[in-house]
């Protein structure tokens, strides 16, 4: 008896069926490159993003660089119209998606347009638009404010757009949880194909909050690294850390049950295996010290892929750069994998993309795929001097060759949200 007639027996009796969710598609856009081919070959090859700031006059600033999207002109991509009423952040997703849904080879032509969902998210949404038309209208007064701003500002914007732009027309909606925006989208984008709601749905993430108010708010909060154009920095897990550097762009993956995948012939990358969320319920912008939160997530991402901990051979860690977050992360770490932990192979690619805000999480997802696909661990660059806090594998400023059958990728954001993304090897 086939598969499908397995499956329709189940559905005709009412029995539970948990779809594997695969990935078919993957599109990208941050400061080391314009697609994910050109990414991945610059993240294996130790390319840092970081460079002086030049989207805004940074001279009265302490914060002096941060990770742009280099040479970048909208209308390489979308007509000029469409991007006057887009914000930049939004820009990047439409590009993002564009390149996964090419791969993927979808269409509203060629799959149910009814049965695609959109989970494109952000954690600060347009403040590239927001802070340009306030200055505007303090220049020249209140009939100046683009009358598109209302769509560019809110962090759902891409979500809708995607729709307009492909027609399709399932579930659109955006996931805020700050830096775990992504990943949680990801991860309700999981449960929505599980719970049948939609056949595939586009997931990830896009962000673009190097503006003067969001360099400045970060720096602030005390975030930022301090360092001068041509220092070395982002230095995840370093003792001489300094902070985070801003990143901008999206990742976008294509999610699909394998059924539908197979159905259409579609070549599947990989699967989203698990997720798990937790929040610490301890502090606005400090993780817990034990890491005990985010070490929960972790287990329930375990759980929910059905994997043991030996089952992991490397993990995409958050790993800001921050002393509050590597150290936590360093013992949430500890307490899922014990002494297993010591033989995983970890690392920071926030050391070349910088820290992506909201759309960290779906770049990094990307690259556990990439990574379990190629067999190749992108190393954390701009590590010199050990941490005794901080004492794992870090897979310092050279990538290796390992091969992994499971991944797991963390994002951890402010408000105490912990995201884990479990992606294995497809068979």
């Amino acid at each position: 008896m086939n598969e499908s007639v397995i499956l329709e027996i189940l559905k005709a009796y009412g029995g539970a069926i948990v779809e594997k969710v695969v990935i078919t598609g993957m599109g990208a856009i941050c400061s080391i490159g314009k697609s994910v081919p050109e990414i991945w070959q610059n993240l294996i090859n130790g390319v840092s993003g970081a460079g002086e700031i030049t989207l805004f006059d940074n001279s009265d600033l302490i914060v002096k660089i941060a990770c742009e999207v280099k040479d970048f002109d909208p209308s390489d991509y979308i007509s000029a119209k469409d991007a006057r009423r887009r914000d930049r952040h939004q820009i990047f997703a439409a590009i993002a998606v564009r390149e996964a849904l090419l791969q993927a080879g979808i269409s509203s032509s060629e799959v149910d347009p009814e049965r695609v969902g959109m989970v494109i998210s952000s954690g600060i949404g347009g403040i590239t638009a927001l802070e340009k038309n306030i200055l505007e209208m303090e220049r020249r007064g209140a009939r100046r404010v683009n009358p598109f701003l209302i769509p560019m500002l809110m962090p759902n914007g891409a979500a809708g757009q995607t729709g307009i732009d492909h027609q399709f027309k399932g579930p659109a909606i955006s996931v805020a949880s700050a830096c775990a925006s992504a990943q949680d989208g990801i991860g309700t984008a999981k449960m929505m194909i599980q719970t049948g709601m939609a056949d595939v749905v586009i997931a990830g993430g896009a962000e673009a909050s190097i503006t003067k108010i969001g360099v400045s708010a970060f720096d602030r909060i005390g975030a930022t690294s301090r360092a001068e154009p041509g220092s070395v920095a982002p230095r995840p897990f370093d003792l001489n850390r300094d902070g985070l550097v801003v990143g901008e762009g999206a990742g976008i993956l294509i999610l699909e049950t394998e059924t539908h995948a197979k159905s259409r012939g579609a070549k599947i990358l990989g699967e989203l295996a698990g997720y798990g969320a937790t929040v610490d319920a301890f502090h606005i912008t400090a993780p817990t010290e034990d890491g005990s939160g985010s070490s929960r997530a972790v287990n329930l991402a375990l759980k929910d892929a059905g994997l043991a901990i030996d089952d992991i051979g490397y993990i995409n860690a958050h790993g800001t750069g921050t002393q509050l977050n590597d150290s936590s992360e360093t013992n949430a770490i500890k307490r899922s994998f014990g002494k297993h932990a010591y033989d995983l192979h970890m690392s920071s690619t926030k050391s070349m993309t910088g820290h992506m805000m909201g759309a960290t999480g779906a770049l990094e997802a990307i690259i556990c795929t990439k990574a379990i696909q190629a067999g190749i661990l992108p190393p954390t660059i701009n590590y010199e001097t050990p941490d005794p806090e901080c004492d794992l594998n870090y897979v310092p400023n050279k990538a290796m060759k390992k091969d992994i059958n499971a991944a797991i990728t963390d994002a951890f954001g402010f408000g105490g949200h912990n995201s884990v993304l479990v992606i294995k090897k497809y068979s």
